[in-house]
């Protein structure tokens, strides 16, 4: 079973950047992903690698890249251009599923989380 452990979070006015990373233990499964919640709010999916592919959310297009480094079983998150409406707790989830993507439904295994606040 794999276990991830979020890193990276923190406070940045808007525009700047943050790079987070989940480091994964265990066997790595064929998808892993990262999502954002607000308080009160949906989950929702940022981006995704399965099986080497990525994918992106309309929101993280352009700005985002979602990065996996299979050696150190790490997954990245570089935030460009940061915006108030990021802000959230974002999560490193895992999925044995081949095509699970932006689906956290399909997704087993979850990180604790990291708090990502842009401030204008």
């Amino acid at each position: 079973q794999v276990h991830l452990v979020e890193s990276g979070g923190g406070s940045v006015q808007a525009g700047g950047s943050l790079t987070l990373s989940c480091a994964a233990s265990g066997d790595i499964p064929e998808c892993m992903g990262w999502f954002r919640q607000v308080p009160g709010k949906e989950r929702e999916g940022v981006a995704a690698i399965c099986s080497g592919n990525p994918n992106e959310s309309n929101v993280a297009r352009g700005r985002f890249r979602i990065s996996q480094d299979k050696a150190t079983k790490t997954l990245s998150l570089q935030m460009n251009n940061l915006k108030p409406e990021d802000t959230a707790i974002y999560y490193c989830g895992a999925s044995l599923h081949l095509w699970a993507y932006l689906r956290d439904d399909l997704y087993e295994t979850w990180g604790q989380g990291t708090q990502v606040t842009v401030y204008a």
